[in-house]
């Protein structure tokens, strides 16, 4: 599904990592561990298209990421550490929006379901400003609930802020997008209880200690 070769990560003119390689397959859960600074959140970054490597590349399906824009993006999910929502649109019309931007087009009761299922229920067309911090959270995740038929998500430090049912949720909802085939990449400093799930895992401190 996505293969890695010999990427480098250089940030003010000095390299971040360099050479890492790998081949994610089909209903792998994948850790990135290091330091802070070490490159974790550039590599998402970069697997998502976001950002360019200095050197390396990073292929989807045999085909360069930036030779298949549209598709790729239709296929991967990427969820930074900040929750990417406005808080002026209710949480209804960010997931609305969000989806779009994804390439899909949920019904209002669909996209309902899916805040009722992180907890947000009669809270729907509220201000997200007016939320909580955690019910923006929950808010920004429950999107995943929302793109179970993408491939493949990345997800940067995904339990951060979490209380311990919306971070068991959380963790359900993974298990089910990799049993369904999906693949996931995520970083978290945190124990989290799907650590017998981990297939594959990049220590970018081992790669940056080359450097």
């Amino acid at each position: 599904m996505l293969q890695v070769k010999q990427l480098t990560c250089v940030r003010a003119d000095r390299p971040v990592f360099q050479g890492l390689s790998f081949d994610l397959k089909a209903s792998r859960l994948m850790q990135v561990v290091g330091v802070n600074g070490s490159g974790k959140t550039s590599l998402l970054r970069i697997l998502a298209g976001l950002l360019k490597p200095a050197e390396g590349s990073v292929s989807w399906r045999g085909m360069p990421i930036e030779q298949q824009t549209s598709d790729y993006s239709l296929a991967r999910v990427y969820m930074g550490h900040a929750n990417a929502l406005k808080g002026d649109l209710s949480a209804m019309e960010n997931l609305h929006w969000a989806c779009l931007l994804a390439g899909r087009d949920p019904t209002q009761p669909v996209i309902a379901e899916a805040l009722n299922h992180w907890g947000l229920n009669r809270r729907h067309h509220l201000p997200l400003r007016v939320l909580s911090q955690g019910q923006q959270r929950r808010a920004a995740l429950a999107r995943l609930s929302l793109l179970l038929d993408a491939k493949l998500w990345l997800l940067d430090e995904p339990f951060a802020a979490l209380d311990t049912e919306a971070q068991e949720a959380l963790e359900h909802l993974i298990a089910r997008f990799l049993d369904e085939g999906g693949s996931v990449i995520l970083t978290t400093h945190q124990a989290f209880g799907l650590s017998p799930r981990i297939t594959d895992r990049v220590d970018l401190d081992r790669l940056r200690a080359s450097c």
